[in-house]
């Protein structure tokens, strides 16, 4: 059985849109509803006794993965939602400053444009250089933003409209020398881009599961460095959120269906018996040939060199284009998935290139190009 033949993915629609909201193998599914059948068949019991064990067992399979300890780790619905709890927890006050980029995914910028409004801070967008092809400029462009106001280094690890790999451990590094706070958006790198948390440094770092990893939707996590456990406060105040650990305080958020989150070692386990590292290489490669040809047919350059993005790629298209009209000529006249973004003006179609993505689904994705552009 082939890889695409274990996803539940439709087989008449050419699926390049994995980043969006990810899509789950059959087994990975399964194992899924299980859960949900277990918590069913005795709900006071999974809830009320087990609740506790189960979580603390997934989220320390998630932390090895991961590279860091469970005890570390909270299990959020999406990445955004682990941002806002954490940015919500922050001590800002007038004259301090959250330096980021102008590349941010636009529900985080919303987020930090209402903790400017609750605390009188300022959020300071910095443009990065385009096409991205050098990480110390990258890095320089961003550190010409620090000023002895800055107080939070916010930004993606991978950007959302633009596909954008970030050099986040250099960034990192550098602010926790200049004793800065860094909080990173990771929703699309778990199961895309190789992550060992404590080797990145970062303070702050949310994460969607149900995106690259395959898991379940409604699976993600925020890891905390035990710096910060006491001074972010609970995404729900209840029982146990004046507990003393973070796990204690975290661990409840009112009646929920957990089975997502206990799902995400069976998600892992998929990866393993894949040899995902290979995957990766597959995919990235499969990548730089989509970019290059769809570049090859509009005569335009690439955003970046391949250095610079893994699976998921932001792809310029011609300025003639109207973003919404492509978008549903590609899926009702060709069935072909895929979003189409924009920066600044520039149009981008996104794609991404999934374990189960062919050679021929970027055939058919050209052919569609050819004829609607």
């Amino acid at each position: 059985m082939t890889i695409r033949e274990q996803y539940l993915l439709r087989d008449d629609v050419v699926f390049l849109n994995h980043g969006s909201f990810g899509a789950c193998p059959k087994p990975v599914f399964e194992c899924y509803q299980a859960w949900q059948r277990e918590l069913e068949a005795q709900p006071v019991e999974f809830l009320g006794r087990r609740h506790d064990d189960l979580t603390r067992d997934a989220l320390a399979t998630l932390g090895n993965y991961l590279g860091t300890d469970g005890s570390n780790l909270v299990f959020v619905p999406n990445a955004t939602t682990g941002l806002s709890m954490v940015a919500r927890s922050l001590d800002l006050d007038v004259g301090d400053e959250v330096l980021t980029t102008d590349l941010e995914y636009g529900a985080l910028d919303l987020t930090w444009a209402f903790i400017s409004e609750k605390t009188g801070c300022e959020i300071v967008p910095v443009a990065l250089p385009l096409p991205m092809t050098d990480t110390d400029a990258v890095v320089e462009a961003l550190w010409a933003g620090v000023t002895d106001r800055t107080k939070v280094i916010f930004l993606s690890h991978v950007t959302s409209a633009t596909a954008l790999l970030l050099p986040i451990e250099q960034i990192c590094t550098r602010a926790r020398e200049a004793g800065i706070l860094t909080i990173i958006d990771g929703a699309h790198v778990p199961g895309q881009i190789p992550l060992d948390l404590e080797a990145l440094g970062a303070d702050i770092y949310s994460g969607n599961l149900h995106k690259w990893l395959s898991a379940p939707k409604g699976s993600a996590f925020v890891y905390i460095h035990p710096d910060w456990h006491a001074k972010v406060d609970p995404l729900v105040i209840s029982w146990g959120s004046d507990g003393d650990t973070l796990f204690e305080r975290t661990r409840w958020q009112g009646t929920r269906d957990i089975a997502a989150f206990l799902t995400v070692p069976e998600a892992i386990a998929f990866q393993h018996a894949h040899d995902w590292d290979t995957v990766r290489e597959r995919c990235h490669a499969l990548a730089v040939e989509t970019v290059n040809r769809v570049c090859d047919l509009t005569g335009l350059t690439p955003l970046s060199t391949p250095d610079f993005y893994g699976q998921l790629v932001a792809i310029p298209l011609p300025d003639t284009v109207n973003p919404e009209q492509l978008k549903h000529d590609l899926y009702e006249q060709f069935r072909v998935e895929a979003p189409i973004t924009t920066y600044k003006n520039q149009v981008f179609i996104r794609i991404s290139i999934a374990a189960y993505n062919t050679p021929s689904d970027i055939d058919a994705l050209i052919k569609a190009l050819e004829a609607l552009l």
